[in-house]
């Protein structure tokens, strides 16, 4: 696995990107899909230096099917846990990849608004790929 570093807050130059990337890819091969044929890989960098990964797992009941990134939070909190800084995610074709609305959450809870996420647009905070996010925040108001 390719050496990582820990960028602060908002730099993208300070991820490497490629090696997300490739992870991602290798990730993405290792999909179980036998449905959609629609193969996912996602790979994210800690705020500690590691790498966490996922694949999307397909079932038959199309409804209680795994993201990619539901995986790859999974190995972020089984691993030690941390924040995500930076996160890549690829479809088949191995190019960056959308995640969808529920896995956008995911990572806002899990890296928050700083975090990076390589979009088919470049790089962009989850400020800017969820605005107005729901999170822990909203709960401990609504607390009272």
């Amino acid at each position: 696995m390719a050496e990582t570093t820990t960028p602060p807050p908002g730099t993208s130059d300070a991820v490497d990107w490629e090696s997300l990337r490739q992870r991602a890819v290798e990730l993405m091969e290792r999909a179980y899909a036998p449905y959609s044929r629609f193969r996912v890989g996602v790979a994210g960098l800690v705020d500690d230096g590691r790498v966490v990964a996922g694949c999307n797992v397909e079932n038959a009941a199309y409804g209680v099917a795994l993201c990619a990134e539901c995986g790859m939070v999974s190995d972020l909190h089984a691993s030690g846990g941390g924040r995500l800084t930076a996160v890549f995610c690829v479809g088949g074709d191995g190019q960056a990849l959308m995640p969808c609305g529920r896995c956008r959450q995911l990572l806002w809870e899990n890296g928050g608004p700083q975090c990076l996420l390589m979009t088919p647009q470049g790089v962009l905070p989850m400020s800017a790929v969820l605005p107005q996010a729901f999170g822990a925040e909203d709960l401990r108001h609504a607390e009272g």
